[in-house]
């Protein structure tokens, strides 16, 4: 059977849920070869294992934590080039995509982002990915090479499928190119107790109609009922409402829940962007004619400060 290159994503050994969602859809193209390159690779091996992967590949030096991407596709490089594997699969984030491209263009093959689903094809894998605004679902293939795709969070279910897991050191030449660019500090992002935006299985995000920063309280408030993340939209965002690493669109964070809350957010091309492959979609907005509501499951016409209390406080009775 064919072998997948699956690229992990981890923090010091503690594997994200996007690399198991890709697991799952790896077991549909083949056998998952894992790569976990830093700190902590080695450690990923048995949860990687459990969940479908035959080999884990680790490799573990400073020059990936110290220098950008080019070290870890460095790395992926000999990791493919070790395994000649019939496609590679990386989650989508700004960085991996950075990486995903790079690794296409050395090998030559093409490439397919931000994917939705995987199947089998008789030409290779089949990709699906939503189009302007969920307007439209393609289907696309790799004509050429090795495909090399990267895949949104929350496309796939997390499913337990024990495997070998045995870990091989890979062995990685850094090119001269790797150490061209250098991480002087880092700051770490402050912790709000939900969950990361990009994975999240719940996202509420606030739009223009919040109308002021201490407005934020009322998404926030049933953000925690549901154990959700927040979101915020371009206009909110630019207002200084909200941090722009909470933003939802074209020019900030893509997201696939399975359910997406939009209070206030009038439903702009470039937000719909950023969150139309979500599996449900709510919008509360007091406009009837609010663009938003094109693209919606369940929309409530109606004033978010009169809404989502209500609606806070109907979850918080039915949870206890």
């Amino acid at each position: 059977m064919a072998e997948i290159l699956v690229y992990v994503d981890h923090v010091d050994g503690a594997v994200r849920k996007p690399t198991l969602e890709l697991l799952t859809l790896a077991r549909r193209l083949g056998e998952p070869v894992a790569v976990a390159l830093g700190n902590g690779a080695a450690d990923t091996a048995a949860v990687l294992a459990e969940h479908g992967a035959t080999r884990v590949l680790t490799a573990e030096a400073a020059e990936f934590a110290d220098y950008l991407v080019v070290p870890k596709v460095d790395a992926l490089q000999a990791a493919y080039d070790a395994v000649s594997p019939a496609a590679v699969l990386v989650p989508s984030s700004a960085e991996n995509k950075e990486i995903a491209a790079r690794l296409a263009v050395r090998v030559g093959s093409g490439i397919i982002t931000d994917a939705v689903d995987l199947e089998a094809g008789d030409e290779g894998p089949v990709a699906t990915q939503s189009a302007f605004a969920a307007s439209f679902t393609t289907k696309s293939r790799v004509s050429q090479g090795t495909p090399v795709i990267t895949v949104k969070p929350n496309s796939a279910p997390v499913e337990a499928a024990p495997a070998a897991g045995a870990v091989e050191a890979l062995a990685v030449s850094f090119s001269e190119k790797a150490t061209g660019t250098k991480v002087t500090s880092r700051t770490a992002r402050e912790s709000t107790g939900r969950p990361e935006l990009t994975e999240a299985a719940i996202v509420v995000s606030g739009g223009r109609g919040v109308n002021g920063a201490e407005n934020f309280a009322v998404i926030e408030a049933l953000a925690d009922s549901l154990g959700a993340a927040v979101g915020a939209s371009r206009a909110a965002v630019d207002a200084g409402w909200y941090p722009h690493s909470n933003q939802v669109g074209q020019t900030g964070k893509s997201v696939s829940p399975q359910l997406y809350i939009a209070a206030g957010i009038s439903g702009a091309i470039q937000h719909r962007a950023g969150m139309q492959t979500s599996k449900t979609i709510v919008a509360i907005n007091k406009d009837a004619e609010a663009p938003i509501f094109d693209l919606v499951d369940y929309g409530v016409v109606g004033d978010l400060f009169d809404v989502v209390p209500v609606l806070t406080q109907e979850v918080q009775s039915r949870k206890g």
